[in-house]
């Protein structure tokens, strides 16, 4: 069920060819684009929807479904917008910044398509200001582009005016968020915005405006030189096409690896990280994609398929496919807890639940580990992870909910025994 050479779309993501145009030009890239252009606006939006890309940022929404949210008719005093989030700050997650490093006139090709397609006149990609390497290439293949007559002016001589601008962020995960990168953007503070009204209503700069994930748009040339019906080839129903996994922890080889959705964890893990650290065996819990989603423990996590609806049904999620692996050396309640200190230091503080709730499941977190609490506290505390979860503007009130409430629903007797046995050192001590 893996995924065959030829059937790869990001050719050079190891980067052992350079990244520039000509090498670019030379591995496919920017071939014909004035064709693919040809085809008309919705054309090029109903290949997309009929090619069943969804998002892979970690919603997983449709990609030409929320194209098509764009108007078809933009005013000139309210141009339309393409912004591409390359603001990767998932832990665990780090594919968009080899797409950048390696492949980046894929990921700006994909935005002159992707952009004329919706009728916009302009993307920005922002990208994390982490990301120092990173965005000296693309700011030097976005010159490069314009320098070939492939953007600005008549872009790719299709007839079409289109820019790309590259801005650099200040290191803050809730930029991630589409509305807060839009704030971030425009020069304020990054903080998400109430919906409605929706980016595609009033985004950037009051204009309407398409966040999209690096790996979203950079796919986009390739499925429609291909076809949908090749894309959609791949993987299961409702979760189709080919996706970038990135595989940590306690494997023998971490990668990240291009492969068809819905592989199951087992084949991934044999194939491209020469197995488990010590053996199936070891195997503990693995947060499937990127820290946000809750773990599941190694019985159901082993020949689960790797995509949406797989993950879903386990109570978790694909998230950005990233697989955070853990074996029986890890103290799960402390990884927990270090994931409840990021989303407390990273939380905008703009919702009370997150604000408040974040710094309070953190500290609770941290007694658990140490084992100086009391056993109604599990309960305590997963009932406050459901008070903040859906309670806030964006999704970083369920982000810090999700990984302690998959912590408490599988490793409940592993708090238990720490509590249990502090409790006893407690007595003895007395």
């Amino acid at each position: 069920m893996s995924l065959a050479d030829k059937d790869r779309i990001f050719t050079n993501l190891y980067g052992f060819q350079p990244w520039n145009l000509k090498s670019a030009q030379a591995r496919g890239d920017w071939d014909k684009t004035k064709d693919l252009m040809s085809r008309g606006q919705d054309a090029i939006i109903e290949e997309i929807k009929a090619s069943g890309l969804r998002g892979r940022g970690g919603a997983g929404f449709p990609t030409g479904l929320k194209w098509s949210f764009m108007p078809k008719e933009p005013r000139a005093d309210r141009p339309s917008f393409l912004v591409i989030n390359a603001d990767e700050s998932e832990p665990g997650s780090c594919k968009d910044r080899e797409i950048i490093r390696h492949d980046p006139h894929k990921l700006i090709e994909g935005a002159l398509i992707a952009g004329y397609a919706m009728r916009a006149r302009a993307a920005y990609i922002y990208i994390r200001g982490e990301f120092i390497r990173e965005a000296e290439t693309l700011f030097a293949a976005v010159q490069e582009a314009y320098d070939a007559g492939l953007l600005g002016k008549n872009a790719a001589k299709s007839g079409y005016d289109f820019d790309v601008f590259v801005h650099r962020g200040a290191g803050a995960y809730i930029c991630g968020e589409e509305t807060a990168m839009i704030e971030s953007l425009e020069g304020k503070k990054g903080q998400p915005r109430l919906k409605p009204p929706f980016p595609a209503g009033a985004g950037l700069y009051g204009c309407p405006t398409t966040v999209n994930n690096v790996e979203s748009i950079a796919v986009v040339p390739t499925i429609l030189r291909r076809g949908a019906v090749w894309f959609s080839s791949f993987g299961r129903e409702n979760n189709k096409g080919t996706k970038l996994f990135q595989i940590s922890g306690h494997v023998e080889r971490p990668c990240v690896v291009e492969e068809e959705m819905g592989i199951t964890f087992r084949e991934l893990i044999e194939k491209h990280c020469g197995g488990i650290r010590g053996g199936w065996d070891n195997l503990l819990a693995v947060i499937p994609g990127g820290s946000s989603v809750p773990l599941v423990p190694a019985a159901e996590i082993m020949d689960a398929p790797m995509d949406f609806d797989g993950l879903k049904a386990l109570g978790s999620g694909l998230g950005t496919a990233a697989a955070i692996v853990m074996d029986k050396s890890t103290d799960v309640v402390q990884a927990i807890s270090r994931i409840s200190y990021f989303y407390k230091h990273e939380s905008c503080g703009q919702c009370t639940p997150c604000r408040e709730g974040t710094g309070w499941m953190w500290r609770v977190m941290e007694r658990l580990r140490t084992g100086d609490a009391d056993i109604s506290e599990i309960d305590t505390l997963y009932d406050v992870t459901k008070q903040v979860e859906g309670h806030t503007i964006c999704a970083l009130g369920d982000a810090a909910a999700w990984p302690i409430q998959g912590l408490i629903r599988h490793f409940r007797p592993e708090i238990e025994r720490r509590i249990r046995e502090n409790g006893g050192a407690l007595e003895a001590a007395e």
